[in-house]
């Protein structure tokens, strides 16, 4: 009876061996943006480790060592650069024999390398006709799928393959994402229609952002991330980067969830998760009350702005119209010019609606511009740019409406270490990377500038760079924040004379008093007044100040945060808090929640 039942477990343990080697060898993984075949190549050595491991421990409990079957036919991939896919093909070949020769195993002489057509040569997102490519049916997807821009996709890609691309996934993707949403989007496909279990890609880690994470909010209605890393460095080919990486596929409900390596109940599409009670921000909607308020600054594509000293020697020069270049000459701001050392830049402004004879009329300018502007935007992929040459790229007419009759407008760079906001005179043009509030109260600024908007912000917003800095989307970060409850944006009950709004503009303007007393201290700066009237005064180092000016930037300011900037916020957050009738000492969690629940009972 022992040997009978003996043999009956040996005979079991068999079929399950063989079952489970069957499996194996049957199991393929795609990479269907391969290059090189780096990710195919450790794909099949892992698969073969496996196998070479579940032969060392069956023949450990009797059973009969196997000869390993898996091979490269294991491993499928799509690629367009012809070279880069019959270097693949060489590279998942060595790979098969460097592992048999490690193991002890002889090879085939007749050839060693064989054909190889499961690495194909083709596009994977677009087929020359504009229809959508099959990909291979596989139990995994695995790879790098490339990262590009929305602007460097059509200087790299052409318009004609970009507006294919887009016209053929548009209600899957939207317009402007990452060049690498597309791999997300056909895998995502794959695993829903059954052709796939799970995959496996890294993306540029803007994946968290707004207009990119679409494609990840696409994948969790239906399927789960299991596995990510929300920001890591990734050095590849000389490019240092950061990525995140996701796995995603169907799972069954309960099983576990895994975020930078650290165990979750779930992973949000913003590559957060629920560990630590913390909220999910992405559920937030846009509140109709904050749309208007906020814009991108101009987008020059070209060389318009100038040194200052230049634009100054042509305002005292006459036009043929009799009219003065100050029409279309201003001083102009970007990211820099706030965060760190502000530069004299003025910017040759045409408007959004100036026709070329009328711009010719202003002499000096406009020859500047057929000279040093005209011949690059020939080239221009965008239509409007080369035939508009004169104007800039953006010139952002909303913008321009929503700012006349301001004084001052409050402004943020889109992508820096600190969320500060400043205040800008209306006469000075803001550059496409800041984002731009057209408000000159000290309320809005005050609640904008305080820890809720902040946490708020740096929660929704992403990150970006090597730098890592956090981002601020105008769509996720002010369109879905609730203003306290009288406070709202459009509405007409704003309270200016209230005593919560009082102590919220006083706590503001005494912020920025100090700020400014320290960025620009009297003692070392001369304020001479701008040649024309209304535009800010230049700030002119004293004699021997001007090393220690340079020091005086508002990121080295909030980087050393001392304790009168500290104080300042504090009392400016105290005053918002009363707005809200929240504690000030909430946790930034808490904060999330109340303003999340705020956002979600807004009609």
């Amino acid at each position: 009876k022992t040997k009978v039942a003996t043999k009956k477990r040996l005979k079991a343990a068999s079929d399950a061996l063989h079952g489970f080697l069957d499996r194996l060898r049957n199991f393929r993984v795609l990479d269907p943006a391969c290059g090189s075949g780096n990710f195919l190549y450790l794909s099949l050595l892992a698969l073969k480790d496996i196998e070479h491991r579940a032969n060392i421990e069956a023949e450990a409990l009797g059973l009969q060592r196997q000869t390993p079957l898996v091979g490269p036919e294991a491993v499928l991939g799509i690629e367009i650069n012809a070279y880069a896919a019959e270097l693949a093909r060489v590279t998942v070949w060595i790979g098969e024999i460097q592992w048999m020769l490690n193991h002890g195993y002889s090879l085939s002489r007749n050839p060693i390398l064989k054909p190889l057509d499961n690495i194909e040569q083709r596009d994977a997102i677009l087929n020359e006709n504009g229809t959508e490519p099959e990909w291979p049916s596989a139990d995994a997807i695995v790879g790098n799928p490339p990262f590009l821009g929305d602007k460097r996709m059509r200087s790299e890609l052409g318009d004609e393959y970009v507006d294919k691309l887009r016209g053929l996934y548009d209600g899957r993707i939207s317009g402007g994402t990452d060049l690498v949403t597309y791999w997300f989007e056909k895998a995502r496909a794959q695993i829903d229609e059954n052709k796939a279990r799970v995959a496996g890609l890294v993306a540029t880690n803007s994946i968290r952002q707004q207009r990119n994470r679409l494609v990840v909010e696409r994948i969790l209605a239906s399927q789960s991330l299991f596995n990510a890393w929300d920001d890591e460095r990734w050095i590849n080919e000389g490019a240092d980067v950061r990525v995140s990486l996701l796995c995603f596929g169907k799972q069954d409900v309960g099983s576990p969830k895994v975020l930078n390596g650290v165990p979750v109940d779930e992973i949000y599409s913003d590559l957060t998760s629920s560990s630590g009670g913390r909220v999910d921000v992405t559920r937030a909607t846009s509140l109709p009350e904050n749309s208007g308020h906020s814009f991108f600054g101009l987008s020059l594509a070209g060389a318009f702005d100038i040194p200052g000293d230049l634009a100054r020697s042509w305002l005292s020069l006459p036009n043929p119209n009799g009219r003065p270049n100050k029409e279309v000459l201003r001083p102009i701001c970007n990211g820099n010019d706030v965060l760190k050392e502000h530069k004299d830049r003025w910017v040759i402004d045409f408007g959004p609606t100036m026709e070329e004879s009328e711009a010719s009329l202003y002499e000096a300018p406009f020859e500047y511009v057929l000279a040093n502007i005209k011949p690059k935007r020939l080239e221009n992929r965008e239509r409007i740019r080369r035939e508009k040459w004169w104007r800039l790229g953006r010139p952002r007419p909303e913008l321009r409406k929503a700012l006349e009759g301001l004084d001052r407008y409050i402004a943020t760079v889109e992508t820096s270490r600190h969320r500060v906001f400043v205040w800008l005179p209306s006469s000075v043009a803001p550059e496409h990377k800041l984002v731009v509030f057209p408000h000159e109260d000290d309320v809005t600024f005050g609640i904008l500038s305080s820890r809720f908007h902040i946490i708020w912000a740096i929660a929704s917003g992403g990150n970006l760079g090597v730098g890592n800095d956090p981002v601020y989307s105008t769509t996720k970060c002010f369109l879905t924040f609730p203003f306290p409850e009288g406070f709202i944006l459009g509405g007409k009950d704003f309270p200016r004379n209230s005593e919560k709004a009082w102590a919220i503009a006083h706590a503001s303007s005494e912020l920025i008093d100090l700020r400014e007393n320290w960025l620009r201290p009297q003692e070392w700066v001369n304020r001479v007044p701008e040649i024309v009237p209304g535009y800010p005064d230049r700030l002119i180092p004293k004699e021997g100040r001007e090393a220690d000016l340079k020091k005086r930037t508002l990121t080295n300011l909030y980087s050393g945060r001392p304790t009168w900037l500290d104080n300042a916020h504090r009392q400016l957050d105290e005053a918002v808090a009363a707005a809200y009738g929240w504690p000030a000492d909430l946790s930034d969690n808490d904060v999330l929640a109340r303003l999340l629940e705020l956002n979600l009972s807004r009609p």
